[in-house]
Formats: C-alpha cells, structure tokens, sequence
C-alpha cells in the first residue's frame, strides 16, 4: 500500500470511532463540539444576531473557528463575518472560539469562565 492510501485509511478509520460525528470544520465528541485537532469550542453569551462581539484582545485569547477557502455552509452550521472582514463558523446561529488556555484535546477549561463562556454543544 502506498503512503496516500494508508492516510486515506487512517482518516476513515477516524470518522468511523464511536461517539465521534464530523462536520468539515468541527467534530461532536462526547456530546460537544470541537475542532479537528480536539479542541473544545466554545459559545460567547455576548454574540448577539449572528456577529461576534470577541473581537481584539478577546479573540487572542479565545480565538475564532475561522472559516478556510471553498468550505461551505449547510444546515446549522453558518458563516458569520468578523469585524476585521474574515468568516468565523458559527453552530445554530453562535459563534465558536476555541480557549487560549486549553493547552491539549480534551481540556474545558474555558467552560463557565466569567459566567458568559460555554462548552459548545449540539
């Protein structure tokens, strides 16, 4: 077998494990979502009518699920424009962040900060 078919291989293998559903831009796993590199994502309480109120300081330290070239939105899943004019996912109308400090896949250490920062879900 050739490098290539094994990577093909090892991608299905991945998107078959139980508990794990894929969107293009992010993962449900364990009942949240997180990005292909099993990072949390996270909801901001402040993002209002699809736009991000994280902007600046904020989106260091709880930065953006920026949208890449040529993916597409469909079904819950949206495309909002920041205030620096790039496209950030969002998941039924919120838009998702990852945690600054959230240093491996798995850690939420981002959930419930300042009472208006949220574990994303389904």
């Amino acid at each position: 077998m050739t490098r290539h078919t094994l990577s093909w291989m090892a991608l299905f293998a991945a998107l078959a494990l139980p508990g794990v559903a894929s969107a293009h831009h992010a993962m449900e796993k364990d009942g949240m979502w997180v990005d292909h590199q099993g990072m949390t994502l996270y909801t901001f309480d402040k993002d209002a009518g699809g736009k991000s109120m994280c902007n600046g300081e904020c989106a260091t330290n709880w930065p953006p699920l920026m949208v890449s070239d040529g993916e597409k939105a469909e079904g819950k899943w949206t495309q909002i424009k920041r205030d620096d004019g790039k496209m950030q996912w969002a998941y039924d109308g919120k838009p998702l962040y990852t945690f600054v400090k959230d240093k491996k896949a798995g850690d939420m250490t981002g959930d419930g900060m300042k009472d208006v920062w949220h574990v994303a879900k389904p």
